[in-house]
C-alpha cells in the first residue's frame, strides 16, 4: 500500500476507536437532580457507589480500547 492509502486507513481506524469510546460514555447515568440542580438526597458518593459495577466496566472497556489504539499506532 502506498503511504496515502495507509494514512487514510489510520484516520478511519482512529475514528472508529473514537466512536467506540464515545459510545461507552452514553451508558453512564447522571444521578437525579432537583430544580435547583442539587442531588435529590444531597449525597453524591452513595449515588456513585450504586453505579460501581458500571463504572468498573467503563474503566475496563476504556483501558482495553485505549491499549488496542496504542498498539494500532506502533
Amino acid at each position: 500500500m502506498d503511504e496515502k492509502d495507509t494514512n487514510r486507513l489510520e484516520a478511519f481506524s482512529d475514528g472508529v476507536f473514537a466512536v467506540a469510546i464515545t459510545l461507552l460514555v452514553l451508558d453512564i447515568k447522571v444521578p437525579e437532580l432537583d430544580a435547583a440542580g442539587q442531588l435529590l438526597d444531597g449525597k453524591l458518593w452513595p449515588e456513585l457507589a450504586k453505579q460501581w459495577p458500571m463504572l468498573v466496566a467503563y474503566v475496563t472497556s476504556f483501558a482495553t480500547i485505549g491499549i488496542m489504539w496504542l498498539n494500532h499506532h506502533r
